[in-house]
């Protein structure tokens, strides 16, 4: 297995996650935010995020996946559920990749239940060509083509999520 060629620099990355940090900073001024990382794909993705967001926030995680390698299974489990409570929050969910959506849209469901003042989501990225289930996107990183990318926390079977940058992954045959 390789990693094929890069796609998105530190540069192009860094940026991005400024101007997304600077539009939610802009929406929750006086809010009271929870920001919620889904793990384990947007845990660096949502480290450098909360870190330039200007307002005060709490934060939490949910640990959730559907996913076996590179194929979903269409099956969400969820291994670790936020802690905080919802009531009276306005809830971020942050997601490093919207590919399906069948995770994403399951969690949202599950937020919508305990009944947050206002739930958005933002993610990464956008993979709209895969999409089988539509969830609402606030705030989008980067819309991208129907390939396999790895790193800046994605990974091919709990690999490459260490890497700084995004790059389209290719299996060696």
């Amino acid at each position: 297995m390789i990693v094929g060629r890069p796609f998105l620099t530190v540069d192009q990355i860094q940026k991005k996650v400024r101007d997304l940090a600077d539009s939610i900073s802009t929406d929750y001024g006086n809010k009271n935010l929870l920001a919620v990382g889904i793990l384990k794909g947007a845990f660096v993705f949502y480290s450098d995020l909360v870190r330039m967001i200007r307002v005060p926030l709490m934060v939490d995680f949910i640990l959730a996946s559907s996913y076996v390698k590179s194929n979903t299974s269409g099956e969400v489990k969820v291994m670790h559920d936020i802690t905080a409570d919802v009531t009276d929050k306005d809830v971020l969910l942050v997601e490093d990749i919207v590919d399906t959506g069948i995770t994403l849209n399951y969690i949202r469901e599950r937020m919508l239940m305990k009944e947050p003042r206002s739930l958005r989501i933002c993610t990464f990225l956008d993979k709209k060509e895969r999409r089988e289930v539509e969830v609402p996107l606030d705030y989008v990183g980067y819309s991208i083509p129907n390939e396999f990318v790895v790193g800046y926390g994605l990974d091919y079977d709990n690999k490459f999520r260490n890497l700084p940058y995004i790059s389209v992954f290719k299996k060696r045959t």
